[in-house]
């Protein structure tokens, strides 16, 4: 008796159904893995664990530090402000560029207590956030929507006090510029990453754009605020230097 076909082998003589269907689904998987390798806005297991690259990590660290030491000095000057009336803050450059008229402006209490308290507990929040990071963390999605809150506060609050002293104050504050300086790239790059890994729920078109041109959205924040500088203070920058 001739031995019978096996039931999922095709009768031209072609490959078994459950061997194709494998075939084809390993064919897919490596196609999808391919793409993601090309895609670098798409995150990796870690960082979809909440763990974040080490340049993030780095920048949190860099930028905690500066803006700590600069709410430090602010926080000196405006002790010895009190202390002393006649005291002129180490930062006082020229009626341009200083921190004097800052220190005694009622932008510099909006909350009735002393904007410095807020970078001397923020910053170094930053910094302990990077370090966790650099030892290899996988922080939960509750912990970044804190970060993103704190962010967008950050940004909120140091826009209006840019606002205040180009327009009300009109003058700059050399330590408070330093400010600036470090918390928009980690306005920036935090959104970036909590997009990235999933904390902070986006369409993938979002992702896509946002990623990769994160430094691109930095730089165009920095340009904004220069132009303001510039444009508000063009009738005294020939005057003060």
């Amino acid at each position: 008796m001739a031995p019978r076909q096996h039931d999922d082998v095709h009768p031209e003589g072609g490959e078994p159904e459950g061997v194709a269907d494998a075939d084809e689904a390993a064919y897919r998987a490596e196609v999808e893995r391919e793409l993601a390798r090309l895609d670098v806005s798409a995150p990796d297991e870690a960082q979809r664990a909440g763990a974040a690259p080490r340049s993030y990590a780095w920048l949190l660290v860099v930028a905690g530090v500066l803006g700590t030491l600069a709410a430090a000095m602010l926080t000196i000057d405006y002790v010895n402000t009190l202390l002393d009336p006649t005291y002129v803050p180490t930062c006082d450059v020229n009626p341009l560029i200083g921190c004097g008229q800052f220190l005694g402006s009622p932008q510099a209490r909006v909350f009735g207590f002393p904007n410095v308290v807020i970078g001397l507990v923020a910053f170094p929040v930053l910094v302990t956030t990077g370090l966790a990071f650099l030892a290899g963390a996988r922080l939960a999605r509750w912990y970044w929507w804190g970060l993103l809150a704190g962010c967008l506060a950050g940004a909120v609050f140091i826009t209006w006090l840019q606002v205040q002293s180009l327009n009300v104050i009109k003058g700059l504050c050399p330590y408070c510029l330093v400010v600036w300086a470090v918390v928009i790239p980690v306005v920036v790059q935090t959104f970036a990453r909590a997009i990235q890994g999933g904390a902070l729920p986006a369409p993938e078109g979002v992702r896509r754009f946002v990623v990769p041109n994160r430094w691109l959205l930095t730089g165009l924040w920095y340009a904004v605020v220069l132009v303001a500088v510039i444009l508000a203070f063009r009738d005294q920058w020939a005057v003060v230097f």
